[in-house]
């Protein structure tokens, strides 16, 4: 197979892209802003993802254009498309991922569950959601925001005034504050063609904004759980004709509804575990997903797998003077690091351990990970 895959932006995502792109035969190029992360190891240029021309130039030579973020400008996608260049996802599907209050209304739109919410441009607006809905609410700038980022919880309007500011009279999206009792996490593949193949649910947990552990599947996620959170994201993946791999992150609530909180269109933090715990890695997917090739099977290989992610440690601190201890202390722990430079609360790296006890691949995980702190 000689294919060769182009992805704009040079972060983890892409890098852990080339190992099964070299497995699968295929060429992986990719567009960085700067020498980044997946540059020290595939074919790179150098280039603003937000200049037309510079991402024209870089499409010329490869067969599909994809990401590792969902930050490329619509008017850049959309001269690529008029170019005749195979973007996957396409922008029609990326707008969806790229303003929040679209997404929301485009959920709607097909009936998907989700918190109550609504658009506001002022401090009287955002208000009257406060009172109608209890006298707290999340407010989220509606593109940009990630781990955390541009969103924030507040208890009076006069809260967001720097949002209302920055935005200059757009709206900002306001949420109900969802009363939930965990995290999970959907991930669908889907093809140009329609084949579609979905992950099991994993549950996820936050530290301060960021992923820091996921447990595949969900610890004592019930029959109808299961079955519900695949069938929100497959018709989320048809209703916006995402092509390639999708990330459904998802309340499930004190009453046992799940409702959705964001969505990702590129692998995802959530799928990382996949990389040693599923037949198919949600990387190489993801490749399949974008070159329309038969999609892999999403089987888990262990009955439990469990990601903890490795964030930043101290400053100045190189992760290479920790790699040995823990693979030392941990050898059936599989260890991924991201070529970063340390730094408090950045993902640097992943631990995954896949066992047939979700608790024992928690505690090897953890301790693993610990080292690099």
């Amino acid at each position: 197979m000689t294919k060769c895959v182009g992805v704009v932006g040079g972060g983890q995502l892409a890098r852990m892209m080339i190992a099964p792109a070299v497995e699968l035969g295929i060429e992986i190029r990719v567009l960085a802003e700067q020498d980044g992360m997946a540059a020290r190891l595939a074919a790179t240029a150098t280039g603003d993802y937000r200049d037309i021309e510079t991402v024209r130039a870089f499409a010329r030579d490869v067969d599909v254009i994809t990401f590792d973020h969902e930050h490329v400008p619509q008017e850049v996608l959309r001269a690529l498309v008029d170019d005749g260049v195979a973007v996957h996802p396409g922008p029609d599907a990326l707008r969806f991922a790229q303003d929040k209050l679209v997404m929301r209304a485009k959920l709607a739109e097909i009936g998907a569950p989700q918190p109550d919410w609504a658009g506001v441009a002022t401090r009287v607006e955002l208000q009257a959601f406060l009172d109608d809905h209890g006298g707290r609410a999340v407010v989220k700038t509606p593109r940009g925001g990630y781990d955390g980022k541009g969103v924030r919880v507040v208890r009076d309007a006069s809260e967001a005034d720097d949002w209302f500011d920055a935005f200059a009279g757009e709206r900002i999206l306001v949420e109900e504050l969802v009363d939930f009792r965990r995290e999970l996490a959907q991930q669908i593949a889907r093809s140009p063609r329609g084949e579609m193949t979905h992950y099991p649910v994993v549950e996820t947990v936050q530290k301060d904004g960021v992923c820091a552990e996921v447990f595949a599947p969900a610890p004592q996620a019930s029959e109808r759980a299961v079955e519900l959170a695949a069938r929100i994201g497959n018709e989320i993946a048809h209703g916006l004709g995402v092509t390639g791999m999708l990330a459904v992150e998802l309340f499930e609530t004190t009453d046992e509804r799940l409702l959705v909180n964001e969505l990702a269109m590129r692998p995802h933090n959530s799928g990382h575990w996949t990389q040693d715990g599923a037949v198919t890695c949600q990387f190489e997917q993801h490749l399949r997903a974008v070159l329309d090739l038969p999609l892999g099977s999403a089987e888990q290989t262990a009955d439990a797998t469990c990601m903890v992610n490795i964030l930043g440690g101290p400053a100045g601190i190189s992760i290479d003077e920790r790699f040995e201890v823990a693979m030392r202390a941990h050898p059936e722990a599989k260890i991924h690091t991201y070529g970063k430079a340390s730094r408090p609360g950045r993902k640097v790296g992943h631990v995954n351990v896949a066992s047939d006890d979700i608790d024992d691949a928690a505690y090897v995980a953890r301790a693993a990970a610990a080292h690099f702190e």
